[in-house]
């Protein structure tokens, strides 16, 4: 409707999950700006007027430097941090609105987020006082973090490749995620080819391509984490369409969460608004044991718990699912369901990095066994 407000809650560049409402430090330096961090451990400052952007930086960066004014002095941009930023925020309300105007008001509000890469994060942590209001959770956190490295800044001045269809589905059927990265940085229509190629009948050529798509997101987050929020938001619009297939969607979806869970693990949770669907059970099932294998604390940290009774399911692919993220995540409760389960020799493909494995549910349920040094 022409002229009417829209007003949505503000949500993290970087991961695309809910962002609490910036508030003020408790030891306060600069004393100007409310700050706060997201799950995916962004921090961001709010400059309500829009006029001290510079300022608002500063402010972020040192936050997520843990105060140490002299490791952010020696940061540069792109290189050892990210940053993104949302306009049109009201302080007030804690909502990004369409107009600049509300109640009367003028909104000129900017969140400003900054995201230090994986190294300097590293030696944020080891700076951090013991005290630090930061939990020590996030360190625990940090042991499953096997992230791959910041991909190298691009020549500004170099030719810019374009990608078109042809191109995009050859280099991902031979699995050249070099090209795809390197495509993917210079035009972000690459994403939305790889991701039309989910809409195959072949359910081999449907997994390798949900697999691609994770390797090469990963990759591409390192520089550009906005394209690859983008993508997965889009990835689960296209889940809740009733009137559109789901060819491949939940398998990516869990694909690119497992690649960076370090940015993405906020979306964990919201797969499972799709576990009650028959047709998308198993692939729920496997996006979270992809995911636990890489970050159990973020499936243990979801209503995991409730998916236990599906080791009684009648289709064993769906119990075969749930043995294997059981036993990822650690659940020692069904210690005495699993040993029950390791003497069922039936049959089941699970697909692994993109192709096809072959097993029974009793191995898979021997593997679970294997694992429980992993507690909840």
């Amino acid at each position: 409707m022409k002229g009417r407000q829209v007003k949505v809650a503000p949500l993290c560049p970087f991961c695309g999950d809910k962002v609490d409402q910036p508030r003020a430090q408790v030891l306060r330096k600069l004393g100007e700006f409310n700050v706060g961090t997201c799950n995916c451990t962004a921090v961001y400052a709010c400059d309500a007027t829009g006029h001290n952007i510079g300022s608002a930086l500063i402010e972020a960066l040192v936050y997520a430097c843990n105060d140490d004014w002299d490791l952010a002095w020696e940061l540069l941009p792109d290189q050892d941090y990210l940053t993104a930023r949302i306009e049109c925020y009201d302080e007030i309300t804690h909502q990004v609105l369409g107009q600049r105007h509300l109640d009367g008001r003028f909104v000129r509000g900017v969140l400003y987020f900054v995201r230090l890469q994986r190294e300097i994060k590293e030696i944020a942590q080891l700076r951090r006082p013991q005290t630090s209001e930061m939990g020590e959770g996030e360190k625990e956190r940090g042991e499953f973090d096997l992230l791959p490295p910041v991909e190298p800044e691009r020549d500004p001045k170099r030719y810019r490749l374009r990608a078109n269809k042809n191109q995009v589905q050859q280099l991902a059927r031979c699995g050249d995620i070099d090209a795809l990265v390197d495509l993917s940085l210079d035009d972000s229509k690459t994403l939305r080819f790889l991701q039309r190629l989910l809409y195959t009948p072949d359910n081999d050529e449907r997994w390798w391509i949900a697999h691609i798509i994770g390797q090469v997101s990963a990759r591409v987050a390192t520089r550009q984490p906005g394209l690859i929020s983008d993508l997965l938001h889009r990835l689960f619009e296209a889940c809740s369409d009733s009137a559109a297939t789901n060819w491949g969607l939940v398998e990516t979806i869990g694909s690119i969460i497992a690649a960076r869970p370090n940015i993405y693990g906020a979306f964990t949770r919201h797969l499972l608004r799709y576990i009650n669907h028959v047709s998308t059970r198993h692939l729920v099932l496997w996006g979270l044991g992809t995911v636990a294998a890489r970050r159990p604390d973020l499936v243990r940290a979801t209503k995991f718990y409730k998916l236990f009774n599906l080791l009684n399911d009648p289709d064993p692919l769906v119990r075969a699912m749930t043995i294997r993220l059981l036993g990822r995540a650690g659940a020692s409760e069904v210690r005495s369901r699993l040993e029950a389960l390791s003497q069922e020799q039936t049959p089941v493909v699970i697909y692994e990095e993109g192709r096809p494995q072959t097993t029974t549910i009793g191995r898979l349920a021997m593997q679970a066994l294997n694992q429980e040094g992993r507690k909840l």
